[in-house]
């Protein structure tokens, strides 16, 4: 492994270079304080890598974004939202009977508690659906508390098929119409569409190109590195926080104008 040389007055110290498998370069200050009592600078952290991940690459520069190492082109084309949530957890794409049983408990998982309607009361009809985003999911810590590491593949379910509900709920809570309950005969992307704009009064068709084009965004979306969002979800799940607590910490940082609050500003603008 090489390394790079750092000298501080009279003392010359050796940090290793880690080289990433699509030639990154970084160098390992992990030692650092503990051999020279010496920290880095770096506000925002914009030269500073936090952890070592093979789940995404991208370079917006370029044009790459790759999941696992397939490129995004070939999800987009032939992969479901729910198949790429499965391989960016579990590092592999699914056979048929992994991608079945995944499908079935998101499906049966999406159901909220009822008394999540009283939250939905409290809020103002012209509340931020982010923001109501961001403490309805915290609040599902107060629903499902145990954080025990034997609930991590569950409470990924619960959150992948609730969180589709409970922004579906917060949508129909700004435009004064009911609630209207996720089906298990629909896929994901039918069932947020059927969520958010479905009716009481009449039949709700979903239409394959609007599923379709809601998986291509769901794909496109699914994982962009270490951005302010992901960091976000680690610095509050690295106090072993509860997982959805940490989770609505990344939607809260996703608001900000400077990160997901931009896609906003542009469906303004338009």
């Amino acid at each position: 492994m090489s390394s790079a040389k750092l000298i501080i007055e009279d003392q010359t110290i050796e940090l290793p270079i880690i080289i990433g498998t699509e030639g990154e370069k970084a160098i390992d200050v992990t030692g650092l304080r503990t051999t020279t009592g010496y920290i880095t600078f770096d506000p925002a952290y914009g030269n500073t890598g936090s952890c070592t991940s093979d789940i995404t690459f991208i370079d917006g520069e370029n044009g790459i974004l790759r999941y696992r190492g397939i490129p995004i082109e070939q999800l987009a084309e032939k992969s479901s939202f729910v198949e790429v949530c499965y391989l960016l957890i579990y590092g592999h794409l699914p056979n048929r009977e992994e991608l079945d049983n995944f499908r079935h408990e998101i499906r049966y998982h999406s159901i909220i508690h009822e008394d999540f309607k009283r939250l939905f009361d409290g809020y103002p009809i012209n509340a931020h659906p982010m923001g109501v985003l961001a403490s309805t999911v915290g609040a599902l810590s107060t629903f499902y508390p145990s954080s025990d590491n034997g609930d991590v593949d569950l409470n990924i379910v619960r959150l992948l098929a609730k969180v589709k509900t409970l922004a579906a709920f917060s949508y129909k809570k700004s435009i004064g119409q009911p609630f209207i309950y996720p089906r298990n005969d629909f896929t994901f992307e039918e069932n947020f569409l059927y969520t958010m704009f479905a009716v009481p009064a009449e039949d709700y068709h979903v239409e394959p190109v609007m599923a379709d084009a809601l998986r291509l965004l769901l794909v496109l979306h699914a994982d962009h590195e270490q951005n302010c969002s992901t960091s976000s979800v680690r610095m509050v799940g690295s106090s072993q926080s509860h997982p959805f607590i940490s989770i609505a910490g990344g939607i809260a940082a996703l608001w900000g104008q400077l990160h997901g609050g931009a896609n906003q500003k542009v469906i303004e603008m338009l």
